[in-house]
C-alpha cells in the first residue's frame, strides 16, 4: 500500500521565497550555508553572512527601480554569486529569468527580450558581449551587473557596485527589503525559466513563489534530507533541478558546496565529501563507464575480482529485494568484496554519500543497480520545469529500481488518454509566458498538467515512466518502437557509449546514430596503437567498428525482432550543447541531430 505523508505543512508554509530565506537565516544564523572555491581553497559563509549580502543586493535592485514581478535576467554558470543574485531578485519582489551561459547570442537576446528583463546579471565579459552587441534589441535592459567582467561605470556595473547602492538605500530605509519581501503574495511570479526544449523556440515557464516554497517544504516533509546533510551542487542553476535544490536547502537547512565546473565534479566530491548530490543520468553513466574501463585496462586478477564482486553484490541485492535470506557463505564473500572493491568506489565519491538524486532524464536501471551494489543509492525522481522540477522521488528506505517514486505530498497524479501522466498540485506552473495557446494545450481547464510522458502506477503508488508520447514511432510494418528504452539498454551494455539515437519512423527497419565518449576513446587509442590520433580517426578504425558492432549484436539479442538495429553509423564527433544537438540538461535534440545527419541516415536506408 502507498505510504501517506501528513500534508499539514501546506497550511504552515512561508508565504514566499524571500520570507522562507529570511526565516532560515533567523533559525540557524551561525550554521554553514554555502562553501565555494576561491582559487585552490574553499571559502565558507554562514546563513547570517549570506543573508546580509542578499539584503544589500536586494536593496540595490530596489534602488535601481526594480518593481514587483519585473524580470531580472541571470546569464551565468553555477556559482555562489548566481545564488546571491537569484535570492536578491526574489527578496526585492522581482522575478528571475534564467539564461544558460552556453546559450547563443540570438537565443539570449530572445529570452531577455521576450521576458522584458529590466536588469541582467552577466557572469563575465563573454556574457556581457552578447548583450552589448545587441543592445538596440534590448530596450528594456537598463543595467547590466557583472560578476567578473569589465565595467563601464554606467550601463555595466559590478556586484560590489550594486551592494554599495544597496548599502545607501538601507541607510535611508533600513527595513526596505524586509517590508518588500513580506508584501510578496504567494501567487506572485518568482521565476521565468525558458525551457531549452528539443524543438522550436524556448518557452518561458511562469512559476510562482508558492511553487518553490512548496517544493522545498514537500521534500522536508518526506524526511529525505535534514540540517546535518551536505550537498555538492554543480547542476546548472538556470535549470529547474538546480533551483529546486536551493528551495530544499532553505526548507531543510543543510549546507551546500557550489561549483558548476563539470570537469571538476569527481575531484570536488573527493574534497567536499558530501552526503548527497543531484545530477542528470549522464553523469552517473560516465562515472560508471570510467570505473569499469579502468578495471578492464588493468586486466588479470584485479579485473576478475572486480567482476566477481559485482556478481556477488547483485545476487545479495536481488535476494534482499525479494525478501529471501542471504546464505552465510555469500555474506562472507560480500563483506570481503566490500573491503576490496566497493569501499574504494565509495571513496572516489568522497566516502560520505548517503545517496545521489537523479533527474532530468531516464536513469538506466543497470547503472542504478551497479551503484547500489557498490553501496551508493541513486534515488530517481521525476518532474518537469512546468512542475517546478520535483513531482516524484524515491525515498532512501523505499527505493524501487525502475520507478521514480511516489508523488509529492500535496500533489496528485493520474493517467489520461494513451496512459499520459497528468499532474496537479502547488508546483504546477501558471502557464507559458505570452503563449496562451500553448498554455491551453498543456493545462486542462481544471488544473491538470499534461506531461507528454507515458506512465504506469504500481501497487505502492510508485510511478514508472514507460516512454515519451512524441518519441514513440511506428515502423512501416505497423510496430510501435520506444527509442529511449533501446537507447538506454545500449548505454548499459557499451561502456564507451556517449549517445545512441534510434531512428525508423515509417521505415521498414530501425537504424542508429552512435557517438562514443571522447576520453574513453583516447584511452582506447593509447592501448591499441593509436596514441594521439584524432577522435574521428579512432572511431572509424576497424578495431572500434568491430567492437561497437559486437555491442550492437549483444543489444539486438535482448530486443524483439522488429526493434533490432539493422544498420548503424558512428558519428565523427560527439553531440554537444555548443553544436545545438543537446539541451543544457543533456537531452538529445532529436530533430537537430536528424537534420545534421540526414544524408547518413538516407544512406542506411538506400
Amino acid at each position: 500500500m502507498p505510504t501517506t505523508i501528513d500534508t499539514a505543512f501546506l497550511d504552515t508554509m512561508p508565504p514566499n521565497v524571500a520570507v522562507q530565506f529570511f526565516d532560515r537565516v533567523a533559525a540557524t544564523p551561525d550554521a554553514e550555508a554555502f562553501r565555494f572555491p576561491r582559487g585552490e581553497a574553499w571559502e565558507s559563509v554562514t546563513w547570517k553572512q549570506a543573508g546580509d549580502k542578499v539584503e544589500a543586493l536586494a536593496a540595490g535592485l530596489i534602488a535601481l527601480g526594480v518593481e514587483p514581478e519585473q524580470r531580472v535576467g541571470i546569464a551565468s554558470g553555477t556559482r555562489y554569486e548566481w545564488i546571491l543574485a537569484d535570492l536578491a531578485v526574489m527578496c526585492a519582489a522581482g522575478a528571475t529569468t534564467t539564461v544558460y551561459p552556453t546559450t547563443n547570442a540570438e537565443d539570449t537576446v530572445y529570452i531577455l527580450g521576450d521576458s522584458e528583463s529590466r536588469v541582467v546579471f552577466a557572469e563575465d565579459d563573454e556574457q556581457v558581449a552578447k548583450l552589448a552587441a545587441h543592445r538596440s534589441e534590448l530596450p528594456h535592459v537598463t543595467k547590466v551587473i557583472t560578476f567578473d567582467g569589465t565595467t563601464d561605470g554606467d550601463w555595466i556595473i559590478s556586484l560590489e557596485d550594486l551592494a554599495a547602492l544597496g548599502a545607501e538605500k538601507l541607510a535611508e530605509q533600513p527595513d526596505v527589503v524586509r517590508t518588500t519581501s513580506q508584501a510578496i503574495r504567494p501567487d506572485q511570479l518568482a521565476t521565468l525559466i525558458y525551457t531549452s526544449g528539443t524543438t522550436g523556440r524556448p518557452k518561458g515557464v511562469r512559476l510562482r513563489h508558492s511553487s518553490w516554497v512548496y517544493e522545498g517544504e514537500a521534500i522536508r516533509a518526506q524526511g529525505i534530507l535534514s540540517e546535518s546533510d551536505l550537498e555538492f551542487r554543480w547542476l546548472p542553476m538556470a535549470h529547474s533541478f538546480g533551483k529546486v535544490l536551493m528551495s530544499t536547502q532553505m526548507a531543510c537547512g543543510f549546507a551546500a558546496a557550489i561549483d558548476g565546473r563539470v570537469e571538476k565534479i569527481v575531484d570536488n566530491l573527493g574534497v567536499v565529501k558530501p552526503t548527497f548530490m543531484g545530477a542528470a543520468p549522464r553523469i552517473f553513466e560516465k562515472a560508471h563507464d570510467r570505473i569499469v574501463l579502468m578495471q578492464a585496462a588493468e586486466g588479470g586478477a584485479k579485473e576478475k575480482i572486480f567482476k566477481k564482486a559485482f556478481d556477488v553484490g547483485l545476487e545479495v541485492d536481488r535476494r534482499k529485494r525479494e525478501g529471501r535470506s542471504v546464505p552465510i557463505g555469500l555474506k562472507v564473500q560480500h563483506g570481503l568484496f566490500d573491503k576490496l572493491v566497493f569501499s574504494k568506489i565509495r571513496d572516489r565519491f568522497g566516502g560520505n554519500v548517503r545517496f545521489f538524486i537523479s533527474g532530468a532524464a531516464a536513469l538506466n536501471r543497470d547503472v542504478a543497480e551497479w551503484f547500489g551494489v557498490a553501496g551508493i543509492k541513486i534515488l530517481e525522481g521525476y518532474g518537469l520545469t512546468e512542475t517546478s522540477a520535483g513531482s516524484f522521488v524515491n525515498h532512501p528506505d523505499r527505493n524501487k529500481f525502475g520507478t521514480v517514486g511516489p508523488v509529492f505530498p500535496g500533489s496528485e497524479v493520474k493517467l489520461g488518454d494513451n496512459d499520459e501522466i497528468l499532474i496537479k498540485g502547488p508546483g504546477v506552473m501558471d502557464g507559458y509566458h505570452n503563449l496562451p495557446e500553448e498554455t491551453a494545450k498543456t493545462l486542462t481547464s481544471d488544473g491538470w498538467l499534461r506531461t507528454g510522458d507515458k506512465g504506469a502506477l504500481d501497487e505502492d503508488g510508485h510511478l514508472v515512466i514507460t516512454g515519451r508520447i512524441k518519441e514513440l514511432f511506428k515502423t512501416s510494418g505497423g510496430k510501435y518502437i520506444a527509442p529511449p528504452a533501446i537507447e538506454s539498454k545500449f548505454k548499459a551494455i557499451c561502456p564507451y557509449a556517449s549517445q545512441f539515437m534510434v531512428l525508423g519512423d515509417e521505415r521498414n527497419y530501425c537504424v542508429a546514430l552512435i557517438t562514443l565518449d571522447a576520453d574513453a576513446m583516447a584511452a582506447w587509442g593509447e592501448e591499441n596503437g593509436m596514441a594521439g590520433a584524432s577522435y574521428a580517426d579512432i572511431v572509424s578504425s576497424d578495431g572500434v567498428q568491430k567492437m561497437v558492432g559486437d555491442y550492437v549484436d549483444e543489444l539486438n539479442s535482448h530486443l524483439n525482432r522488429w526493434e533490432t538495429i539493422k544498420k548503424w553509423r558512428i558519428l565523427e564527433q560527439d553531440l554537444s550543447v555548443e553544436s545545438g544537438e543537446l539541451t543544457p540538461s543533456m537531452k538529445v535534440k532529436r530533430n537537430v541531430v536528424q537534420e545534421n545527419n540526414q544524408a547518413l541516415i538516407d544512406e542506411m536506408y538506400a
